[in-house]
């Protein structure tokens, strides 16, 4: 029976994999897919996938992969024409009627696998033959041995368009394009996908061959070519669920403990030519989530060793945010920066496999990658500035799913935040004679004013013009050693709002009054209301840990300074429209989406706020 490969692609279309599957089998929402215990080998984590938008389905475990018609053949039994009847009648498709000729043709056909490695093998023939010498003489400049040549399998793609059907003529032309390796236009006759091309097979974790990649040889002939092709997505190739040399890297890995994540597969194969086995790459793409969990069943923290440029830079950032919302207890990412241009291939030829070694031996955090990148993303020089970069921290944390390691990230950034944007001031000398006794040091009793306590009992006890702010206040009371920490913070807003800076004035005044690194407080009894019993801030509350207090108090600082300051920005981006029109509406729109920003993070804090509020009451 004639089936040709684009009724078929029709009748997958028509099908939904996961409704299909989820008839025997009970998915779970993950995000653009589904997940599932795998039903072709026994587990317990589940690492069987389906995605409707490609069509497939893939186990992490056992390799399983397959469309809509493998399923049926594989898991159910069914004969391949029965599982295609099946699916064409609940597709509303007729099947084509019956062609002995094709029907004796089809029996013969020989499977996707055996095309990708009858085209290897003719690639790696073009290689050592006359048309390879500018591909040979390319690998030579790249010092590549002959030993790694063979490895990997390099090959050559001779610039003739029909080229690779003659070599392969015992396979029908549906195949070679369902295989990816021709190219079919309507109107006009296929043609070779590589040419002129330094071909390098690409293999799954079993070592078959499933996909190839192509650098150009002569640009200068083809200089609207790519420089790199790879196979398109194919039954066999899923670029977003493979990782280039990891069948070859995670024996290596096995014994080194360690997995190297490079850009590039010519990067992965320099690694290997200096001895370093265990490198892996991506096919074109951003790191994937497929692709992480893929390097996380080898090792705990794999290491991404990207270019030194600034798309080097951007491509681990990427890498970064997508692991966030994955990561889980002992599993991470480790993050190794290149000198500024350079890719580990010219690091070793430059200065040789000793200067990559140390650099693989001391890499960056992805906590300590995140602060970096986003300290170095815009400048710092403003209050404002300064809230942003805070801003885009938080941010990331919120992406983080695991509670425990959500906290952790949120409390590293906090103290790192604090410790940049209000680094600590020269501790002051409480030193008078009169306060010796018998050599021991005698605290003075702290002191306030009888206006600058009559202006802290006005703001606790309603002043203030809103909850945040007298709650503000009344926990810089009771933690004094926060106020010089917030201190530029707070006197910005003291300039801007008029009803607290009388009450904020007199808290600096209060705080200039006591030896901080002895935790002195500011005396409650000497006239000042105490915090309220009952309160929403968790800052406030008795029972609270110091250390939580002490951020839950400098998020609420921000969150009070940060507004005032951005609606002043804005009103003086408004102002200057007359004579800056372009550039008056470009710093309103910035400002405006940040005050959008700001209103979120009011409304995390007070559902948080709410949150605990009700925890407190049960």
């Amino acid at each position: 029976m004639a089936l040709s490969p684009q009724w078929l692609d029709e009748l997958r279309m028509r099908t939904t994999l996961s409704a299909m599957i989820g008839r025997t089998l009970r998915l779970t929402k993950a995000g653009r897919e589904f997940k599932a215990c795998c039903p072709f080998h026994n587990e317990k984590t589940p690492s069987f996938y389906v995605n409707d938008e490609k069509g497939f389905y893939h186990c992490f475990g056992c390799e399983a992969h397959g469309d809509a018609i493998r399923w049926m053949t594989d898991q159910r039994g069914m004969p391949f024409m029965d599982a295609v009847k099946e699916l064409a009648a609940e597709a509303g498709m007729e099947v084509p009627a019956p062609d002995p000729r094709a029907a004796q043709q089809a029996e013969k056909r020989a499977s996707l696998h055996d095309v990708t490695g009858a085209a290897q093998e003719w690639f790696e023939d073009k290689l050592r033959g006359s048309d390879g010498m500018q591909a040979r003489s390319y690998l030579g400049r790249r010092g590549f041995t002959d030993a790694i040549i063979r490895e990997f399998g390099f090959g050559y793609a001779p610039e003739d368009r029909q080229a690779l059907k003659r070599a392969l003529a015992r396979f029908d032309e549906p195949m070679l394009i369902e295989a990816g390796m021709r190219i079919t236009v309507e109107g006009k006759e296929p043609y070779d996908r590589f040419r002129g091309r330094l071909m390098l097979p690409i293999h799954d974790t079993r070592g078959r061959v499933i996909a190839f990649g192509g650098r150009i040889l002569d640009s200068e002939a083809n200089p609207n070519a790519p420089k790199y092709l790879n196979s398109p997505d194919t039954p066999l190739f899923d670029k977003g669920r493979t990782l280039y040399n990891l069948h070859r890297a995670a024996p290596a890995a096995r014994q080194s403990g360690r997995l190297i994540v490079v850009e590039g597969y010519m990067d992965a194969i320099a690694l290997a030519n200096a001895g370093i086995k265990e490198a892996v790459a991506p096919l074109g793409t951003a790191l994937t989530e497929n692709q992480i969990e893929l390097l996380w069943r080898q090792v705990e923290q794999p290491i991404l060793c990207f270019d030194g440029d600034n798309a080097g830079q951007r491509a681990a950032m990427r890498a970064v945010a997508r692991a966030l919302p994955m990561l889980r207890p002992a599993h991470s990412l480790s993050i190794v920066r290149m000198p500024a241009g350079l890719d580990p291939d010219d690091l070793i030829r430059e200065k040789g496999v000793t200067a990559l070694e140390e650099l693989l031996g001391q890499p960056s955090s992805l906590l300590d990658t995140l602060w970096d990148f986003e300290k170095a993303a815009s400048p710092l020089n403003s209050p404002e500035d300064k809230a942003g970069f805070k801003a885009r921290l938080l941010d990331h944390v919120e992406n983080i799913q695991h509670p425990d390691i959500r906290a952790l990230y949120k409390r590293e950034l906090l103290e790192r935040f604090s410790t940049f944007a209000f680094p600590p001031r020269p501790q002051r000398e409480f030193r008078p004679r009169s306060d010796w006794k018998k050599g021991q040091f005698k605290q003075p009793a702290p002191t306030l004013s009888a206006n600058a306590r009559d202006r802290l009992t006005r703001a606790m006890t309603g002043g203030a013009r809103d909850a945040l702010t007298r709650a503000v206040i009344a926990g810089l009371v009771k933690f004094p050693d926060q106020i010089l920490r917030h201190e530029e913070a707070l006197s910005d807003l003291a300039r801007r709002d008029q009803n607290v800076g009388p009450a904020l004035d007199s808290l600096v005044e209060a705080a200039e009054t006591l030896d901080l690194s002895a935790r002195s407080t500011i005396s409650l009894e000497r006239g000042l209301p105490a915090p309220p019993e009952k309160t929403s801030f968790a800052f406030l509350h008795e029972g609270t840990d110091p250390v939580d207090a002490r951020e839950d108090l400098a998020e609420a600082v921000s969150l009070l300074v940060e507004r005032p300051a951005l609606e002043a920005a804005l009103s003086a981006a408004t102002a200057r429209f007359e004579r800056d029109p372009e550039g008056s509406i470009a710093e309103q729109a910035r400002l405006r989406e940040r005050l959008l920003a700001l209103n979120e993070r009011l409304k995390r804090f007070g559902r948080k706020k709410a949150a605990a509020d009700g925890e407190s009451d049960s």
